[in-house]
C-alpha cells in the first residue's frame, strides 16, 4: 500500500470568516453575543495535567455504553465454569494456590480447537482481570481484587497466550472478508477481538500504575513485564508494531471489524508504558545532559507551567461595544462637568493634566460591522477584537481633557491575574545567535567577519563585550545540536571515527521497528484522528471508526437514541485523547533518543498535513468542547456494576455530569498544541503554514480557556508567528503580545515582535525542507542500511593475507574437486599477452 493513497486530505476554509463572504449585520451581533457570554462566564479550570486522568477514568473509558450487557456475560461464563472447580467457595475466599491451579485450567482451555468454547474461557478471564465485581461491595474492593488478578494472570502466562490468539484473530482473512462485504458493521463483528484487547488494556494499565502498598514481587513483575513489552520478542519486534499493524490495516479498508477505539488505547498505554511518561522524560534529560557533559537545565518545565496561572481571556466584540456605549454616555456627563468647570461651579479644579483616552475609542472607528476589504489583507474579520483584555497600542489613543472614570468590572476582580515578580523561564541563547549578533557587530564596526569564531572580540567597543558576556551567560546547548555536531563529524569522517555504538533502548528498537512503515503509521493515525474530530463532515469514503460502539439493533426511542449520540461523541473523544497522547509521546522520545528520528517523524506528519488537520480541529468553540459532558456518570465502570443502576431519563442525560470541565478533552487539546508547537519550533516554513491558514484568530479565541498550560502553547504558537501578521495585529493585540512577554520564555536577540528577521526569507522554505529530508536520509542511510558496506570498506591488498586466509568449503567439495579445475581452470584460454597491455 502506497503512502500517497492514505494522504489525509487537505483542509480548507480553516478560517471561513476569512475564506467567503462575511455575515452581515444581525447575524454578526447574534455571534457576538453568545461568545460574549461564554467569556464572561469563563471560570479558571483547576486541571492538573498529567501522563494520564486517574485509573477508574481511564479504565471506565476502555468500555462503549453499549458494551454494558457484557458484563453480566462475563460473569455468567466464569461462574459457570468456576462452579466445576471450587466447590461452594466464592474467588475471593481460595488460597492463592488455588487461584493460580484455576488459573492453569483456564490456560489450557483457551489451547482448545473449538472458537465458541474459547471465547468462554476468555470473557471468565476478562471477568477476573473486571475484579469478580459479584463477589465485591465498593468500587475500591472491585480494583483491590482487579490489581490482584491481573498480577497472577500475568504471572501465569496469560498476557502470552493472549498475544498468540490476538494473531490469529489478526490474520483470521474469513472475519475480515465477512466484515468486508457487510453493509453495517456493529459490536457482534468485533467479541473476539474486543475480549483480547480489553484483557490486554487491563493487564498493561494495571501493571503500569505504581502504588505505595504493591509488594516486591508486584514490583519485579513490573519490570519483567515492561522489559518484555519494549523487547524484540513477538515475532522479532516489539508489541506496539502489532498494535500499529492492526491501525494501518484497518484504515486501509481491509479490517473495518478492528475496535479501533481499544487498539489506540491499547497502544497508547503500551507506548506510555515501555518508553515512559513525561516525568521520566524529564529525568532521562537530565541523565542525557549529563552523559554529553552539557551544564544542568535551568529549570524543571513541568513545576514551572504547574506554577502558573490563566490570564483573563480576550475580551469579545460584544463586550467592548458595551464598553464604548458606556463610554459615550461617560464622555457626555465629563464634558458638561467641564463647561460647568470654567464656569465656576465645579468641584473640580481649573488646570487639568493630558491624559489619554481609553482604547475603546480606536475600536468604535473600526466598526466591526463594516465589510471594509481593504483590511482583509493584513487583519482577519476575527481580530477585530483585541487580545487579552482588549487594549490596543497606547500611542493610537486620542488626547482628551478630562481622566475617565473606571468603567465597571466586567468579572470578579478575585480573577484578576498578579503575576509573580519576575518572569517565570530563565532566558536562553543559542550558538547561532551569539554568531549572528557577533558577525553584525564587526561588519558595523570592523567591515569584516570572523565566521563562526565567537571568542574575539579585538576592535569592537566596550558595550559589545558587554552584550556577548550577557549572551554567553545564557547560552544554552540543547542535546538536539550536540546529536547533529556529531552526526555531521560521523558523516564527514567514517573511517576515522568508526562504527557509532547504538544503545538498545525501547526508544531505539521501536523506531527501528517501525522505520520500514513509518509514513503509512502516521497517516494512518491522522486519517483516524480526522474522522474523530468534532468539526469533521461526514463523508462516504471517510473510514467508519463507530465499528465497535454501534448495536446489533439501532435504537427505537428517544431515551436509547440519546444514549447512544452522547456513546458516540464519548467515543470519538477518546481516539482523540489517545492519538494526540500517542504522537506527542512519540515525538518527544524520538527527540530525546536521536533529533533525527523526530525530523523523520515530523516530516511525515506535516506531509500529510497534520498542521491544518490540527487548526482544524480548534476552528469551533473550543470552550463547548471543553466543558462537554458526553458521559454518563452510572454507567461508567465500575460504578456500573457495584451499583443498582438507576432509571434513566432524557432530563437526567441531558445534564450530565457536575464536573466543571472534560478532562480528557482538555488533556487533548493540550496535547495537540504541543504537537503544533514541535512541528513548527525553528522551522520558518512551517511557521509560514500557520499564517497561511490563518490560525491566529482560531489560536486566540482558544485563550478563552482559562487554563495556564493551554494558554503557554497558544500564546507560543502566536509568538512565532508574530513577525509575519504585520503591524495592524500588532498594535490590535498589545495585551496578547504583553501575555506572550509575560509567559514565554525569552529568547535573547530574538526580534520575534517585529520582522527583522534574517531567517525570515521565503524562497528558503522549500530548500530548508529538502536540505532536512537529506540529512535524515544520511543519517538513516549511515546508522541502519547494513548493505552499505561498498566504498569505505577496507580492502585487503596483500597477497600472501588473501591467499593464507582460511576459506570454509561446503563438505561434498572434494568429491566434484576434478571436475571442478576441469571446468573453471584448464579449460579456461588464458591470454598471457593481455598483461603486457596498457589498460
Amino acid at each position: 500500500m502506497q503512502a500517497e493513497d492514505m494522504e489525509v486530505p487537505i483542509i480548507n476554509n480553516l478560517n471561513d470568516n476569512g475564506d467567503r463572504q462575511r455575515p452581515k449585520g444581525k447575524d454578526v451581533f447574534k455571534d457576538q453575543q453568545k461568545e460574549s457570554e461564554s467569556s464572561m462566564e469563563s471560570p479558571n479550570l483547576e486541571f492538573e495535567y498529567g501522563d494520564t486522568d486517574t485509573l477508574t477514568a481511564e479504565l471506565s473509558e476502555l468500555y462503549s455504553y453499549t458494551e454494558e450487557p457484557e458484563f453480566a456475560l462475563n460473569r455468567d461464563y466464569f461462574e459457570e465454569d468456576f462452579r466445576s472447580h471450587a466447590r461452594g467457595k466464592r474467588w475471593i475466599e481460595l488460597t492463592v494456590d488455588e487461584q493460580r491451579a484455576y488459573v492453569m485450567s483456564l490456560l489450557d482451555a483457551l489451547e482448545v480447537t473449538d472458537r465458541d468454547k474459547r471465547l468462554k474461557v476468555a470473557r471468565a478471564i476478562l471477568y477476573l482481570a473486571q475484579g469478580v465485581f459479584d463477589e465485591c461491595d465498593t468500587e475500591v474492593d472491585v480494583l483491590h481484587w482487579s490489581r490482584h488478578n491481573v498480577f497472577l494472570l500475568y504471572d501465569m502466562g496469560i498476557f502470552t497466550a493472549l498475544l498468540e490468539l490476538l494473531s490469529m484473530e489478526i490474520d483470521n482473512n474469513q472475519a475480515c472478508s465477512s466484515a468486508v462485504r457487510k453493509p453495517a458493521i456493529s459490536l457482534a463483528d468485533s467479541t473476539e477481538l474486543r475480549v483480547l484487547l480489553s484483557i490486554m488494556y487491563l493487564m498493561v494499565e494495571t501493571v503500569r500504575v505504581q502504588t505505595e502498598d504493591d509488594r516486591p514481587e508486584w514490583r519485579a513483575a513490573r519490570e519483567a513485564f515492561k522489559n518484555e513489552l519494549g523487547s524484540p520478542l513477538y515475532n522479532g519486534e516489539p508489541f506496539a508494531l502489532l498494535l500499529f499493524t492492526m491501525v494501518t490495516k484497518f484504515c486501509s479498508m481491509n479490517a473495518p471489524h478492528f475496535p479501533m477505539k481499544k487498539v489506540l488505547l491499547l497502544l497508547w498505554k503500551t507506548i506510555l508504558f515501555t518508553l515512559g511518561g513525561f516525568e521520566e522524560l524529564q529525568e532521562m534529560k537530565v541523565r542525557g545532559r549529563e552523559r554529553l557533559n552539557l551544564p544542568p537545565l535551568p529549570e524543571d518545565s513541568i513545576k514551572v507551567v504547574r506554577a502558573m496561572r490563566a490570564a483573563s481571556p480576550p475580551a469579545s466584540a460584544m463586550e467592548l461595544i458595551e464598553q464604548q456605549q458606556q463610554q459615550k454616555r461617560g464622555r457626555r456627563s465629563r464634558r458638561s462637568a467641564f463647561v460647568d468647570s470654567l464656569e465656576g461651579d465645579s468641584p473640580f479644579p481649573k488646570k487639568q493634566p493630558l491624559v489619554k483616552q481609553d482604547s475603546l475609542d480606536t475600536y468604535n472607528e473600526r466598526d466591526p460591522f463594516k465589510n471594509d476589504d481593504a483590511r482583509d489583507e493584513e487583519e482577519d474579520p476575527e481580530d477585530t477584537d483585541s487580545g487579552i483584555e482588549g487594549e490596543v497600542d497606547p500611542l493610537d489613543r486620542d488626547v482628551i481633557i478630562q481622566p475617565p472614570p473606571p468603567p465597571p468590572p466586567l468579572r470578579p476582580p478575585t480573577e484578576r491575574v498578579n503575576f509573580p515578580k519576575g518572569l517565570p523561564w530563565a532566558p536562553k541563547v543559542r550558538e547561532k545567535d551569539i554568531e549572528h549578533f557577533l558577525e553584525t557587530s564587526r561588519n558595523k564596526f570592523i567591515g569584516f567577519t570572523l565566521g563562526n569564531d565567537i571568542e574575539t572580540l579585538v576592535g569592537l567597543p566596550r558595550p559589545i563585550h558587554e552584550s556577548v558576556k550577557t549572551l554567553k551567560q545564557h547560552k544554552y546547548v540543547s542535546i538536539a545540536e550536540v546529536q547533529i555536531k556529531r552526526e555531521d563529524e560521523l558523516q564527514q569522517c567514517p573511517l576515522t571515527l568508526g562504527e557509532e555504538e547504538v544503545e538498545d533502548t525501547p526508544t531505539e528498537m521501536l523506531y527501528l521497528g517501525m522505520l520500514p512503515n513509518l509514513s503509512q503509521y502516521v497517516i494512518a493515525l491522522l486519517k483516524l484522528l480526522l474522522a474523530a474530530a468534532p468539526t469533521s463532515k461526514a463523508k462516504t469514503d471517510s473510514i467508519n471508526i463507530l465499528a465497535d460502539v454501534l448495536p446489533e439493533e439501532m435504537p427505537i426511542t428517544v431515551l436509547q437514541s440519546m444514549k447512544l449520540g452522547i456513546d458516540v461523541n464519548r467515543h470519538k473523544e477518546i481516539i482523540v485523547k489517545a492519538i494526540s497522547a500517542l504522537l506527542l509521546l512519540l515525538l518527544k522520545h524520538f527527540k530525546l533518543n536521536h533529533v533525527y528520528q523526530f525530523e523523520i517523524v515530523s516530516q511525515h506528519l506535516v506531509f500529510a498535513n497534520c498542521i491544518p488537520l490540527i487548526l482544524k480541529f480548534f476552528n469551533q468553540n473550543i470552550m463547548s468542547y471543553i466543558s462537554a459532558k458526553n458521559s454518563i456518570c452510572v454507567l461508567d465502570f465500575p460504578h456500573c456494576v457495584v451499583h443498582e443502576m438507576p432509571e434513566l431519563t432524557a432530563e437526567s442525560l441531558e445534564a450530565g455530569d457536575s464536573n466543571q470541565f472534560c478532562w480528557r478533552n482538555l488533556f487533548s487539546c493540550i496535547n495537540l498544541l504541543r504537537i503544533l508547537n514541535k512541528l513548527t519550533k525553528w522551522k520558518h516554513s512551517r511557521t509560514m503554514m500557520l499564517v497561511v491558514f490563518k490560525s491566529a484568530p482560531i489560536l486566540k479565541r482558544a485563550l478563552k480557556v482559562k487554563q495556564a498550560m493551554m494558554q503557554l502553547y497558544v500564546l507560543k504558537l502566536l509568538k512565532i508567528q508574530t513577525k509575519y501578521l504585520g503591524r495592524q495585529w500588532r498594535k490590535s493585540n498589545m495585551k496578547t503580545m504583553s501575555a506572550i512577554y509575560q509567559k514565554v520564555r525569552h529568547r535573547l536577540n530574538d526580534d520575534w515582535a517585529y520582522g527583522n528577521d534574517i531567517d525570515a526569507r521565503p524562497w528558503d522554505f522549500q530548500a530548508e525542507e529538502c536540505a532536512l529530508r537529506e540529512s535524515i536520509e544520511k543519517f538513516n542511510s549511515r546508522r541502519y542500511d547494513k548493505n552499505k558496506n561498498g566504498d569505505f570498506t577496507p580492502v585487503d591488498n596483500c597477497l600472501q593475507s588473501v591467499l593464507g586466509q582460511r576459506v570454509e568449503l561446503p563438505e561434498d567439495f572434494h568429491y566434484s574437486y576434478e571436475m571442478w579445475l576441469e571446468r573453471e581452470v584448464f579449460s579456461q584460454p588464458i591470454q598471457w599477452e593481455g598483461l603486457l597491455q596498457n589498460p
